[in-house]
């Protein structure tokens, strides 16, 4: 079976160099609150892969034979905003999304306009059982 390269890979940027090249303070801020929610959920240290800030890893194989690597957790500061990445995706979590705030959904990333937008609890579980779910089908390291 073939194992397959990613994109997106962890790089030896570091979060500070990632965080200043951001554009206006209010990304700035946002980005570095978001560090601290990750690394307080998952207790994990933050990894650069590519422009995403990711917590903890986990090997990944298909039926295909497809095979690779992924960061478990994660965020990005967009210009539309910052971008959560909870790869199990959002299927069993209306509920809480209901309770959340102004956002939008991808197959596995959760659209934020601000984090002022949004019950920042109602986030921290969010990315909880997001994290949960995720080692429930793949065994999460942290990287």
């Amino acid at each position: 079976m073939s194992k397959t390269s990613n994109k997106t890979q962890p790089t030896k940027i570091s979060t500070s160099t990632y965080i200043k090249s951001l554009s206006d303070e209010v990304s700035k801020k946002e980005a570095e609150e978001l560090i601290d929610i990750f690394e307080d959920i998952t207790g994990m240290k933050p990894v650069m892969w590519g422009k995403i800030v990711g917590f903890g890893s986990y090997h990944y194989k298909y039926d295909s034979g497809r095979e690779g690597d992924f960061l478990a957790t994660g965020f990005a500061i967009r210009k539309s905003g910052p971008t959560i990445y909870i790869l199990p995706g959002y299927n069993d979590y209306s509920k809480l999304m209901e309770k959340l705030g102004p956002h939008k959904l991808g197959k596995s990333c959760l659209y934020l306009k601000s984090l002022s937008d949004i019950d920042i609890k109602i986030l921290k579980k969010i990315i909880k059982e997001g994290l949960k779910d995720l080692n429930k089908k793949y065994s999460v390291k942290s990287t």
